[in-house]
């Protein structure tokens, strides 16, 4: 019966279902130890030589982390996945196990703040060349790839919400036998499958939709099971952003809901985008879904789009005036959040100012969480009304 279901029913079976867990369970428990002991010195042997794999120190492998791992490979339709601490360990240890000094990555435009400090920082310390161009410009990627150790997508990006093509930018990274990355925090393994279109590993903010609740933070890596042995055996141990079995364990919960928040988040986000888009004081929206049609591959749209007003908004007392939107970073959870764009472009001055990340100093990134559409526009229109010169 199971093989006539489609990759989606097979996905959301994933989440729902667990083949078996202790005490017959309905919920998986938590191992919450730091290691695990051997029954004889032939079992620890055989572990320590890689000819038995299981658990023996947390840090490494522990069953609550795993069972999260598999569901979210299941997800991704990749062969493994990989946890850890935080969506910048994801990033780090993933980039990091694959380039090493002299090479040179190409990276799309605007992507997470975060990922361009790194990028900024710790590799062009180690004489690592980054490169970023216009992932709407095929041509010019293609340009940038010859001689590229890896390329860095992410789509849609996180702030003026750029979504590529993503299938035709991996056909021309496997062309040119680049090795491709990208963060789907946005889109989440229920609107896009990155791997279906050919991308090699999917990296997340666990902390973001797949947590969904606002109380964990996290990250994750999914793909062949070859490229994340290399991670495990390359980076992951020494870096040691390990995810711990609660953590683990809030992640799977989380998982369980994803389909039905993400639709949620669409609808209403969508609601509220298209109010933005016809209210006068506002000159553009930033939102996938206003576009005549999503890139290929991209099938729904998230929570989480920005916004730049027009000239004569107070935009400090506009933020103070939020009620239900709450003023705070981060997004994906139950609740609306508002980051006012000149908060950001504060932030930094130089190489990491927020100008790298298209940032409009009259800009707003908002994340519609699950108040209802009809009071999140009168929350807004409300701060507006007060905010106007």
């Amino acid at each position: 019966m199971t093989d006539a279901l489609t990759a989606a029913e097979r996905r959301s079976l994933a989440l729902a279902h667990d083949e078996h867990n202790p005490y017959e369970a309905v919920v998986p428990p938590i191992v919450q130890t730091s290691l695990f002991t051997f029954g004889s010195y032939a079992e620890m042997e055989e572990t320590y030589k890689g000819l038995k794999t299981r658990p023996t120190y947390t840090r490494g492998l522990n069953p609550t982390v795993r069972i999260f791992e598999d569901k979210l490979a299941a997800l991704e339709g990749a062969e493994d996945a990989m946890g850890f601490a935080s969506g910048m360990a994801a990033i780090s240890s993933t980039v990091l196990a694959f380039v090493e000094p002299g090479d040179r990555i190409v990276a799309v435009r605007h992507v997470y703040p975060d990922a361009y400090r790194l990028f900024e920082t710790l590799l062009r310390r180690m004489r690592i060349e980054v490169e970023y161009v216009d992932g709407h410009d095929e041509d010019a990627v293609a340009k940038a790839l010859p001689g590229a150790k890896l390329f860095y997508m992410e789509s849609p990006t996180s702030w003026v919400m750029d979504a590529h093509d993503v299938g035709a930018l991996a056909a021309l990274a496997k062309a040119h036998g680049v090795l491709t990355i990208i963060d789907n925090s946005w889109a989440t393994p229920v609107f896009q499958n990155p791997i279906a279109l050919g991308v090699d590993l999917v990296v997340h903010s666990a902390s973001k939709y797949l947590g969904g609740h606002s109380d964990v933070v996290a990250g994750v890596v999914a793909g062949s099971k070859a490229h994340i042995r290399e991670i495990r055996a390359q980076t992951y141990p020494y870096l040691g952003g390990k995810l711990s079995p609660f953590d683990a364990w809030l992640l799977v919960r989380g998982l369980r809901t994803l389909p039905l928040r993400m639709k949620a988040h669409e609808a209403d986000a969508l609601d509220v985008a298209h109010w933005l888009k016809a209210h006068d004081a506002v000159e553009s929206v930033q939102h996938p879904g206003l576009l005549n049609a999503l890139p290929a591959g991209l099938t729904g749209t998230s929570g989480l789009f920005s916004f730049t007003f027009k000239d004569g908004i107070d935009v400090p007392r506009f933020a103070d005036m939020l009620q239900l939107f709450q003023l705070g970073v981060s997004w994906g959870g139950h609740e609306s959040l508002c980051v006012p764009g000149q908060v950001v472009l504060s932030q930094n001055q130089g190489p990491n100012s927020g100008h790298a990340f298209g940032i409009h100093p009259r800009s707003v990134r908002l994340h519609v969480g699950l108040e209802g559409a009809n009071a999140l526009k009168a929350d807004l229109q409300t701060a507006i009304q007060a905010a106007l010169a």
